[in-house]
């Protein structure tokens, strides 16, 4: 979607005042990709988030960690529009996190982390949590489990 800047331009530039215009205008385009990229990371920052996205999607995500890559917007669809952005996420909860309070914290990261770093006004962010991550026993012989769950996001 296209979308025109209407906030002052910060003086990043010496020559120009803070609030003048730039020479020649132009327009930016912010793709749905790069909204639920940020969206993704705010939510993975949140404590209690196991990981993001569904089943089959986790499943693709394991295999891309495991080659050395990584989809901060797994598990995030968004919708941009001229000024608006709306933000589904899809994420799995750590056991014993309370899950409407978890649910609170996400949207408050995830409407801070879009209105300031893309600027657009965030009307809604739509989560369901598809499941919730249940450590299981260590297995006899082999050594404990040392992942925290900030490891196990990332």
């Amino acid at each position: 979607m296209e979308y025109q800047n209407s906030q002052p331009i910060p003086a990043v530039v010496p020559e120009l005042p803070v609030n003048a215009p730039m020479p020649g205008g132009g327009r930016t385009v912010i793709s749905e990709a790069a909204v639920a990229k940020v969206a993704g990371i705010a939510a993975r920052a949140v404590p209690g988030v196991y990981s993001l996205g569904t089943g089959p999607s986790r499943a693709l995500g394991a295999f891309r960690d495991a080659v050395g890559s990584s989809d901060h917007a797994a598990g995030v669809r968004a919708e941009v529009g001229e000024t608006q952005v709306a933000v589904d996420i899809d994420l799995v909860a750590l056991y014993g996190t309370p899950l409407h309070a978890l649910a609170d914290q996400i949207r408050a990261a995830v409407y801070s982390a879009v209105e300031e770093l893309v600027g657009l006004q965030v009307i809604e962010v739509n989560i369901e949590i598809t499941d919730v991550y249940v450590p299981g026993p260590p297995k006899p012989g082999a050594p404990a489990e040392n992942r925290t769950a900030r490891e196990a996001i990332q």
